[in-house]
């Protein structure tokens, strides 16, 4: 792995791949789509896109990945998850579809669709420790979003709502070498989120 430029892959069966791809490069990273077990070995870290977190699931089932990203998260590979990311991040699930399943690496339950349907999407202004220390806060942008039920102690819990009827929710947590966040970064423009974990992940190598 290069330290200057980290090799991350988007996992690219569904959901916000461009937008993730063009912010890592934008972040530092040499950026690649990942669909197959073969292309998994070939990156540094990855990005668990927002999508529909059951049909992602499936997917990786059709695609025979799901084994082999299990493997690499437990080896400790990097990854970060996005919305239907963090619930595959997730070691517990509430309201999930019937049999759906997760690849784990968190000690956190998480409720999918907590906020609603797209329709109550909404936005709100973050701050994030070691990513918005120097600047303003991340606009975070929530759809069909899940939000953290419980953390375990072992969890680093990075942001909770402030305001409306889910204030005091988290929406960002972080464990080892996996970061997980209830909201989209990627469609905002604001690449921080990104090079935090393109940081992340060079830490790592």
């Amino acid at each position: 792995m290069s330290s200057t430029s980290p090799t991350i892959g988007v996992l690219a069966l569904q959901g916000d791949v461009r937008e993730h791809v063009a912010a890592l490069q934008s972040g530092g990273a040499r950026a690649v789509t990942v669909r197959r077990a073969g292309e998994l070995e070939a990156v540094d870290g990855l990005v668990l896109p927002g999508g529909e977190s059951t049909t992602i699931d499936r997917l990786l089932r059709v695609f025979e990945l799901r084994e082999a990203l299990r493997a690499r998260i437990a080896e400790g590979l990097p990854v970060y998850g996005s919305c239907a990311g963090m619930i595959l991040l997730a070691e517990r699930v509430l309201d999930g579809a019937v049999g759906q399943e997760t690849l784990g690496g968190i000690d956190m339950t998480v409720r999918r669709n907590a906020f609603g349907r797209q329709v109550d999407s909404w936005e709100e202004d973050l701050r994030l420790p070691g990513i918005t220390d120097d600047g303003p806060g991340v606009d975070a942008v929530f759809i069909r979003a899940p939000w953290v039920e419980e953390a375990g102690p072992d969890v680093q819990v990075l942001a909770r709502l402030s305001a409306g009827p889910a204030a005091g929710r988290i929406v960002a947590v972080r464990q080892g070498a996996l970061l997980a966040t209830s909201f989209h970064p990627e469609i905002t423009g604001d690449d921080r989120v990104h090079r935090h974990f393109v940081a992340m992940v060079r830490q790592r190598g």
